[in-house]
């Protein structure tokens, strides 16, 4: 008998010494959203000396250990089959994940001291606090707006630094980077309308959209980008006629004395002059860029990008739906899918330059950034604002492409060994790496995770860009993850990272997001306001600035920093259902967008344009949209006060970033 009970006391012993190994390392369970994943006490996952968990294997070393940095794995080749290449579907969430038992699992024994990540971010997010952010937001928003208002207005821009006002280059029509944008129509005052309406500020709405009424006008002879004006003057025309006639009003009183669908027929007016952008192509990809006056010019570029031309069928479906018109949204979605059908055979990917006349890829870089970023995005939102189930199986077959060949990294966000899941710059033929930089534009995919429910891997998508901010300050518009610097340096007040950081907030309720949030606010407030606004810092590590406040810092930047604080508002609160626009315009999803008399006539042309064309069609049971809200109806409070993303990921996110 005294051997059993020494045996039993050497067993107790070794599980005790287990439990405290545990405890002190951080080794436990992940704090995934959708797996249950099977604690390990291996001493394989002990951190060294560098704080991180030891790799599996040599190729994937980690910065920071001596001898300097060492290769990270996103550089290996995919490898089909393999779990690095995850060709994979999305994780789908299991039907008791998010019960009380799985978080009671998943929390279970987490009683270890905190670190320095959980002692920064765990917690409640005080309503003072949260109320005192959310003040500054908007402060943010009416100094900026303001000061337009007072300096700028009726050109298209504020410069903050000198206070005054910019329109377009006149003097240099090949000065594309102001002259795509600004087409001499109030643009700022214009893309702000509605972030005026979710503020709740019913009287400068008014003011406002009666200023635009009386002084905005399209017969003007300026040549702007298709894309630009679609997005953010349409798109934003569009959004403040739904507000003004929506008869909830759930913003305040929103409506205008007398009001005659002015913004509508202004959004028709301008849709009809961007309309010869489609004529005389001969794929059905419009021309990138349209002179207001005279149609397309005649030393037009024949080359776009897939992004500008495939992200139009929110804009131009809407109104399409509300005139009764098909026009705009058959010729915007004679677009997508003439795109659609140019992908590569082997891949399934599209590349980021196109030749509107051949068909030829001029630029065959694919990821998920500049040039490709909102055509992703539309493809999943016009099918949730119309319904179109073609739309659907495009997203659905371009989201398993794009995890099959642009996400490297391990396997799962929350556990595991290896590097961070990142998404990559690949050929569009092949799937090989074109290069080792992303651009801040790719920190928008976070946010459509959020949309499909594939939140896990949001979640390290996004806590790596957050690093990177973390130690600039801002997002550089290329960072290049391989050097750990910059590759472009400028910042133009982005809301890519902003709107990320907001919807996983209304997905997880997780406080880390409000700590994210008020880190932002505070760089900005502190690199980037000037005189009479906020400036594009020109160089993200010596925050010299330019001289510029783009429109979408008002109409984005913003409203989702002051959305991220104000869990009060209508837009969480109303029981209307809204979905935002690539330009963070506001639009809710009915019934009415989803009736449309040619509804048989566009699916009967999309039966016509895929045959011939090769890969198989995705199965019913995979037109499903991932959404977690189904399975996830609540987060538990106790959830809401642990790290999204472990400690020891954080860390090694941070140590690849350089920032520690």
């Amino acid at each position: 008998m005294q051997w059993r009970a020494l045996v039993l006391g050497l067993v107790l012993l070794r599980l005790g010494l287990h439990g405290v190994l545990w405890l002190v390392f951080g080794l436990g369970p992940s704090m995934g959203f959708y797996q249950r994943f099977p604690l390990s006490f291996g001493f394989q996952r002990l951190r060294g000396p560098d704080g991180l968990a030891s790799p599996a294997s040599g190729p994937a070393g980690r910065p920071g250990t001596p001898g300097g940095p060492s290769v990270p794995s996103w550089l290996q080749p995919q490898v089909p089959g393999a779990a690095a290449g995850r060709r994979r579907a999305p994780r789908r969430p299991g039907p008791d994940v998010c019960g009380p038992g799985h978080w009671g699992y998943v929390l279970g024994g987490r009683g270890r001291g905190r670190d320095e990540y959980e002692k920064r971010y765990s917690g409640a997010f005080p309503p003072q606090l949260r109320a005192q952010m959310r003040d500054l937001a908007r402060g943010m928003f009416v100094f900026g707006y303001d000061n337009y208002m007072a300096h700028a207005f009726p050109e298209d821009e504020l410069n903050p630094i000198h206070c005054r006002g910019r329109g377009p280059d006149r003097g240099d029509p090949s000065n594309l980077n102001i002259n795509d944008v600004l087409g001499n129509y109030s643009l700022t005052l214009v893309d702000a309308l509605d972030t005026l309406a979710i503020m709740g500020n019913s009287s400068e709405f008014q003011k406002a959209v009666k200023l635009v009424i009386n002084t905005v006008s399209f017969d003007k002879d300026s040549t702007v980008q298709v894309f630009e004006a679609t997005i953010r003057v349409l798109g934003s025309l569009l959004s403040a006629h739904r507000i003004i006639t929506d008869s909830k009003q759930p913003f305040g009183d929103m409506t205008i004395k007398d009001y005659d669908n002015e913004l509508l027929h202004m959004a028709h007016d301008l849709a009809v002059r961007l309309l010869p952008a489609f004529e005389n192509t001969k794929t059905g990809i419009p021309y990138p860029r349209v002179n207001l006056k005279t149609g397309v010019p005649p030393d037009s570029n024949n080359e776009t990008c897939t992004a500008g031309a495939g992200s139009l069928l929110v804009e131009f479906g809407i109104l399409s739906r509300l005139l009764g018109d098909s026009t705009f949204e058959w010729v915007a979605r004679r677009a997508v899918k003439a795109l659609w059908n140019l992908r590569s055979n082997d891949t399934g990917l599209l590349g980021n330059v196109v030749n509107i006349q051949t068909g030829h890829w001029v630029g065959k870089q694919s990821g998920l950034g500049a040039g490709l970023d909102s055509f992703y995005e539309y493809l999943l939102k016009s099918y949730i604002l119309f319904g179109e189930k073609e739309d659907l199986e495009m997203f659905n077959a371009a989201y398993k492409s794009i995890q099959n060949y642009l996400r490297r990294g391990r396997e799962a966000c929350n556990e595991g060994e290896g590097d961070p899941p990142l998404y990559v710059n690949v050929n569009m033929f092949s799937g090989q790496l074109m290069n080792t930089w992303i651009d801040s534009l790719q920190a928008f995919f976070p946010g459509l995770q959020v949309l499909i429910g594939d939140v896990e891997d949001a979640i390290c998508l996004h806590a790596f860009y957050y690093a990177i901010w973390k130690r600039y300050g801002a997002l550089p518009e290329r960072y290049n993850w391989q050097l750990q610097a910059p590759d472009v340096l400028f910042y133009p007040l982005r809301p890519e990272l902003v709107e990320s950081t907001y919807l996983l907030y209304q997905a997880t309720k997780n406080p880390f997001y409000l700590h994210v949030g008020m880190d932002i606010l505070q760089s900005l407030e502190k690199y980037t306001k000037v005189k009479c606004g906020y400036a594009t810092l020109h160089h993200v590590i010596d925050k010299s600035k330019e001289d510029r406040m783009e429109s979408f810092f008002l109409s984005e930047t913003c409203k989702y920093l002051y959305l991220l604080f104000d869990e009060e508002n209508p837009v969480h609160k109303s029981g209307t259902r809204y979905m935002f626009t690539t330009e963070g315009h506001i639009v809710s999803v009915d019934e009415h967008l989803r009736e449309s008399p040619w509804k048989e006539f566009f699916s009967e042309e999309g039966r016509q344009d895929q045959v011939g064309k090769s890969g198989p069609r995705p199965r019913p049971q995979e037109l499903k949209v991932i959404n977690s809200s189904s399975n996830c109806n609540r987060v538990p409070d106790e959830r809401r006060y642990s790290l999204p993303l472990k400690s020891v990921y954080m860390r090694q996110i941070d140590q690849m970033v350089g920032l520690i």
